[in-house]
């Protein structure tokens, strides 16, 4: 018999400091195919067609090659102005990202540094504090106010007399709902000229609250704005986002991204998307006479919940969260439990589809919830 070899010890290099004490972002994201998905706030019926004919139509030549974002930027603004706008907006004003949550990375890596702050509201989005800690940002976060989770407007107003480096609104708020007006936001960016003040806007198209109408880049350079197409448009599956604001603040967060982030099949869907607005205004009304008719059967139920703005809303079940999440999957349907989550522990996140998906939501939900422990 061959003597035991004793194992190896692998040295492994060690990160920043920031690196090796952070515990990354994750999201259950596997198993979810074939199954009515509403946890992580999609789409849940896929893009406009003539997203799926560009993408069909992609010869092989354009694969091979890198990526051109020639007229992406131009297509962005011609779709925003058609919304309507205070002061027109460039092309050089428009970031182009891998999905805004690489638009939210690169603005930390621009903008962030050790002893910097973040500002922001809790709570919120899970990836910005892992950004901030990357960067070994300190991390200031304000409760909503109960019990309806208003906006702590007055308690940031303070917060910012500290000069945080960055101040981060989600807005509507993910998962809370949390509305606040363009006004508030415009004056807040006007206030703490220092700070620059980033609104998460992923989920305004669902109750129309950007600030974009209102702002005058010119006036509130330190002011950015983060949309995507894949709430709306159903490209969450593509990647793509953007960043809007002033030119030279576009322009620095973009130097921290590579040259071709962004792939050609994303480019491809990311203009026949913004060609066929009447696609997603038109799934964005769909999921508001959803979102209206759920809130019906639950007020009608006696069963708890928040609905803010936004494609989602909270439940409240009377069961354990776990288990109600667990049958629900079960019965081929996803839900987000928002267990241990200061002040919404014990509820569920129910992202909106269509109004065929969330009846069946609602009965399988009521099935549940009735059923014996």
């Amino acid at each position: 018999m061959l003597p035991a070899v004793p194992a190896r010890r692998v040295t492994v290099p060690e990160a920043r400091p920031e690196v090796e004490s952070l515990q990354a972002y994750s999201a259950p994201l596997e198993g979810r195919r074939g199954l009515l998905r509403l946890d992580f706030n999609e789409n849940t019926v896929g893009p406009s067609p003539r997203v799926l004919k560009a993408l069909r139509a992609i010869p092989a030549e354009q694969i091979a090659i890198y990526p051109e974002y020639d007229g992406l930027r131009e297509a962005v603004v011609a779709n925003l102005s058609a919304a309507g706008l205070r002061q027109p907006l460039q092309p050089d004003q428009i970031g182009l990202f891998n999905g805004v949550d690489a638009a939210i990375h690169a603005i930390f890596h621009a903008y962030g540094d050790r002893g910097d702050t973040l500002l922001t509201t809790c709570p919120t989005f899970g990836y910005y504090t892992p950004c901030a800690q990357m960067q070994g940002m300190a991390i200031e976060a304000i409760p909503y106010r109960l019990p309806d989770f208003a906006f702590p407007l007055e308690e940031i107003r303070a917060a910012l007399q500290g000069r945080p480096r960055l101040l981060l609104i989600c807005n509507p708020n993910n998962p809370t709902g949390t509305r606040l007006a363009p006004e508030p936001i415009l004056e807040l960016a006007a206030a703490a000229p220092q700070t620059l003040v980033v609104v998460d806007e992923l989920y305004e198209a669902f109750t129309g609250d950007s600030v974009l109408p209102m702002a005058d880049f010119s006036a509130t350079a330190n002011l950015v704005v983060l949309r995507s197409l894949a709430k709306t448009a159903g490209l969450a599956g593509l990647r793509i986002g953007f960043a809007i604001g002033a030119a030279p603040v576009v322009d620095r967060i973009s130097r921290v991204t590579g040259p071709y982030d962004i792939n050609s099949f994303a480019v491809t869907a990311a203009h026949a998307a913004l060609a066929d607005q009447a696609y997603t205004d038109a799934y964005v009304a769909e999921v508001r006479r959803a979102r209206h008719w759920l809130v019906q059967q639950l007020q009608a139920a006696g069963v708890r919940h928040h609905a803010g703005g936004g494609n989602y809303l909270l439940i409240w079940p009377e069961c354990p969260v776990a288990e109600v999440e667990g049958r629900l999957r079960a019965a081929g349907i996803l839900v987000r439990s928002m267990a241990s989550k200061p002040l919404i522990d014990g509820s569920l996140r129910v992202s909106i589809g269509t109004s065929e998906q969330m009846e069946r939501f609602w009965q399988a939900c009521r099935e549940v919830m009735a059923a014996p422990p």
